[in-house]
């Protein structure tokens, strides 16, 4: 039964008004797999919402020991014991297993698959996403990194009823979310998930109730973002201060932000662990991209103003603050970064 079927029974239909007086009984089925939906689903237990099942990402192995690391979503959902599902595809077979469970509402957050169109029909109530922009603004899977990448100062939290297509559908709720200047994406992310977890408890009894109608997205102010990936860290010298600023911020810690070093024919790899902004330190004949002392800091010269460098690695070596670094590679002033 879909919400529009729904919407047209006369209210006398029992089966209704016992949803209207009690919406925590509805049969809730979660999807998701990062802490960000982890700290939802545990807001949703914590508020005795009826979670039926939950489906989250397979366990994968990770570190050089390749360990099994189950996902946040799924240590969440085994200490309340409740039934776990971690298909590999969302194909026809799971969908079966997901209708047999005659779930009431779906609500997705940062689950990592697709969802068929078979799957969002199956609940009287739908598929709810809670998504992290204020859309039909970034779309797509990095949204907050993206709102750092752009230097924006705002972003927010949007709840939308799925449809077929990726983070288009109608708008049932939505909040801003200030960002601080120097707020890096996990702390950023952090925060939005407890926004999201109390935007997610205020619309859930409103939709049950019939008090909100979904809205459509505007089109034409739709911007989509892509998957980030390991190259995207590198570092554009060309770019100001700023753009690198933000970028070290948005990568943060995953993929972080890289450069190249050039020293003795071979250009070594190297990490960006932690950076600062440059004040009142003086500019005049240096190269974009060059390596200076000033100030009793180490700086690189962008192409809009110094970024300051305080932690650093070479690959294949330790993690070390940037004065340390230049003690043990004093060549390294006066080198241009590539």
């Amino acid at each position: 039964m879909t919400f529009s079927e729904i919407k047209c029974q006369p209210c006398e239909n029992l089966w209704f008004r016992n949803f209207m007086k009690d919406p925590i009984k509805l049969k809730t089925v979660f999807m998701g797999t990062s802490r960000f939906a982890a700290t939802i689903l545990g807001e949703l237990f914590e508020n005795n919402y009826n979670i039926i099942s939950v489906y989250t990402r397979p366990d994968k192995k990770t570190g050089r020991d390749q360990k099994q690391e189950k996902s946040a979503v799924k240590i969440e959902a085994e200490k309340k014991n409740v039934k776990i599902y971690e298909p590999e595809k969302f194909d026809e077979e799971t969908v079966a297993t997901l209708k047999e469970q005659d779930p009431d509402l779906l609500i997705v957050a940062d689950y990592g698959k697709i969802l068929p169109e078979s799957a969002l029909k199956i609940s009287g109530f739908g598929a709810l996403n809670i998504h992290t922009s204020m859309l039909p603004k970034f779309r797509g899977p990095s949204p907050v990194q993206n709102a750092l990448l752009e230097g924006e100062t705002e972003t927010g939290i949007t709840i939308i009823l799925m449809d077929e297509n990726v983070d288009t559908g109608d708008i049932l709720a939505q909040v801003k979310v200030v960002i601080s200047p120097d707020e890096k994406y996990p702390e950023l992310l952090d925060r939005m998930a407890d926004t999201s977890a109390d935007l997610l408890l205020e619309t859930l009894p409103l939709w049950v109730e019939r008090k909100i109608t979904p809205r459509p997205q505007e089109e034409e102010k739709a911007t989509v973002c892509q998957l980030i990936e390991r190259s995207d860290g590198r570092i554009i010298w060309t770019d100001s201060a700023a753009a690198i600023y933000n970028r070290f911020r948005a990568f943060y810690p995953w993929p972080g932000i890289f450069t190249y070093w050039e020293k003795g024919g071979s250009n070594l790899r190297l990490k960006l662990l932690k950076i600062s902004p440059a004040e009142g330190i003086p500019l005049a004949g240096r190269s974009i991209g060059e390596v200076f002392e000033a100030e009793e800091k180490i700086a690189v010269q962008t192409g809009e103003g110094p970024l300051v460098l305080e932690e650093i690695q070479l690959e294949g070596k330790s993690k070390s603050n940037a004065r340390d670094f230049v003690n043990g590679y004093p060549d390294f002033i006066g080198s241009v970064l590539k």
